[in-house]
C-alpha cells in the first residue's frame, strides 16, 4: 500500500473530529485564558484552524521558514473559523492525493528566522509538523473548553458528553 493511502482516511478522520470541536467553540469568550502565560481561547483555536496550512507548505515547498510568515488575526467568529478550516483542509487534502511514495521521501525543512528546526522526509513532516501537533492542540482545546463547561465531542470514544 503506498504511503498516502494508508495516511488519507486517517487524515479525514482527524479533521472531522477537529472540525466537530472547532464547532462548540464560544468565541464570543475568546479573550478568556486558563492561566497567564496561556494562550487565549481565540488565539489557541485560531491556530488549531491554520495547523492544515502546513500541509500544502510540506507538499509544494522544499522548506518553509516561519518568520517569513506575516501573523495573521485570530478569527472573530466560528463561522470565519471554521470557513477557514474547511478551506486549509481542503487545500491540504488536494496537495497530498497522488503523492508517491518517492515524493513523500523527499526532504522537507521547516526554519524559523532562518534557523532549522527540523529536516525530514515530507511523510514525517505530515505525521509530526502536522497530524501530531494538530492532535496536541486540539488536546488542549479540550481542556479550555471543559473548563468554560463547553459540552464536548466524542473524539476516541465516549465523552462524558456524548456518547459514541
Amino acid at each position: 500500500m503506498a504511503m498516502m493511502d494508508a495516511f488519507l482516511p486517517e487524515f479525514d478522520r482527524e479533521m472531522g473530529l477537529t472540525r466537530r470541536l472547532l464547532e462548540r467553540t464560544p468565541l464570543q469568550d475568546g479573550e478568556w485564558t486558563p492561566h497567564q502565560k496561556s494562550r487565549t481561547l481565540r488565539q489557541l483555536a485560531s491556530h488549531l484552524a491554520d495547523i492544515p496550512r502546513l500541509v500544502v507548505r510540506a507538499m509544494t515547498l522544499s522548506e518553509f521558514d516561519r518568520a517569513a510568515q506575516p501573523p495573521r488575526a485570530p478569527y472573530a467568529n466560528v463561522d470565519e473559523l471554521l470557513a477557514a478550516f474547511d478551506e486549509q483542509v481542503s487545500a491540504s487534502r488536494a496537495a497530498m492525493v497522488g503523492k508517491t511514495d518517492a515524493e513523500l521521501l523527499v526532504p522537507w525543512t521547516f526554519k524559523n528566522d532562518g534557523r532549522v528546526i527540523v529536516t525530514q522526509p515530507k511523510i514525517g513532516a505530515l505525521r509530526t509538523m502536522f497530524l501530531n501537533h494538530l492532535i496536541h492542540h486540539r488536546g488542549q482545546l479540550t481542556v479550555y473548553l471543559r473548563l468554560q463547561d463547553v459540552p464536548l465531542p466524542s473524539i476516541y470514544g465516549p465523552s462524558a458528553d456524548e456518547a459514541v
